[in-house]
């Protein structure tokens, strides 16, 4: 068994409350890409409120403002499903539903096997990355960081965009 798993965090601000029509799609889509993420190989955990996803738990009051969060066995993992999945056609589509990102809104990040990390600890991850730049505290994609005491891990290059 591993003794780190992958945190990654992704926070957007829809463009309209989630029951509005412009984010039906978006919203159609939620229960059937979750369920794609939790069937993916290296999937551990993720983030869900009442609702069953993520939606339901506003950033700081802003019911706009809404996190993902998850944990995964691996980097290449959470790779795989990101970008070579169908995941991607629903990201390829995230300019239609949410505003532009000011400033870092994905940070990856290593936590103890088991641990399961809260919008507050991601919502610092953010700053740090957003402050600091890729560190092994909190980094990206392109430039990642192995786990404490693991191999060294190559960038996942967004094949999204």
């Amino acid at each position: 068994m591993a003794a780190f798993e992958l945190a990654q965090v992704n926070i957007g601000r829809l463009k309209a409350p989630i029951d509005h029509p412009s984010i039906k799609d978006f919203a159609d889509n939620l229960d059937r890409i979750n369920l794609l993420a939790e069937g993916s190989p290296g999937f551990v955990w993720r983030l869900k409120g009442d609702g069953g996803n993520a939606t339901d738990l506003p950033i700081g009051g802003d019911p706009l403002l809404i996190p993902n969060l998850s944990t995964w066995t691996d980097i290449p993992s959470l790779g795989a499903y990101v970008y070579r999945s169908a995941h991607v056609v629903i990201m390829r589509r995230r300019r239609e539903w949410f505003e532009p990102a000011e400033g870092p809104h994905m940070a990856l990040w290593w936590v103890p096997a088991g641990h399961r990390p809260t919008v507050e600890e991601a919502m610092e991850k953010l700053a740090l990355l957003a402050a600091h730049g890729p560190t092994p505290a909190a980094f990206t994609f392109r430039q990642p960081f192995p786990a404490p005491a693991g191999e060294a891990v190559g960038p996942v290059l967004d094949e999204c965009a």
